[in-house]
């Protein structure tokens, strides 16, 4: 079991737009003809904070429909947030604030032996890993600069020790996938 970041990045280290856009990212590829599709297979549990959890919401209608989509995730998810969210009927998800380790046991337990997906911003994924709980960073690099936005990892890991390059994959003519141990803390 771990507790992974999974995400892509423009080639200057942006996750989105200043105005939280993903527009960037869609063309470069299909989603599932990336490591994705295996990826979600192992998630037993996903953590994501309020903006995240925003964009989902506002990104959850199908353009020109009016139709609302069901929540993508089978999976409970857990946001982080200081501000009242509307739910989402018939998901599980669950609304909690403060420390992640307070909240980290609860998902592992609700996960199953299988992984945990921090999804979205750098920030909750910041916090994770200076509590001691991330154990893997998987981040496909795209082909464009974004030149400013919402950064990948609003944090320093820095150190001999900080980060082990687990793996390097190519996929499609946009993306490369890179894997990243983070060594347990002494």
């Amino acid at each position: 079991m771990k507790t992974q970041y999974y995400t892509a990045s423009s080639l200057d280290g942006f996750i989105a737009t200043e105005e939280d856009s993903l527009d960037w990212l869609f063309p470069l590829g299909d989603i599932n003809e990336t490591s994705y599709p295996d990826f979600i297979q192992e998630v037993g549990a996903l953590a994501m904070g309020s903006s995240t959890y925003e964009w989902m919401l506002r990104h959850g209608v199908e353009p020109g429909t009016g139709a609302p989509q069901s929540w993508p995730y089978a999976q409970p998810t857990w946001v982080f947030s200081t501000r009242q969210l509307e739910p989402v009927p018939g998901a599980d998800i669950r609304f909690v604030q403060g420390e992640v380790r307070r909240v980290h046991d609860e998902m592992r337990r609700a996960a199953r032996e299988k992984n945990i997906w921090i999804v979205g911003g750098g920030d909750l994924v910041g916090q994770f890993h200076d509590a001691g709980l991330l154990d893997e960073i998987i981040v496909q690099i795209g082909s464009v600069t974004l030149g400013k936005g919402k950064p990948l990892l609003p944090r320093r890991i820095i150190g001999a020790s900080a980060l082990r390059l687990t793996s390097v994959q190519r996929f499609g003519p946009g993306f490369a996938e890179l894997r990243y141990e983070v060594p347990a803390r002494p």
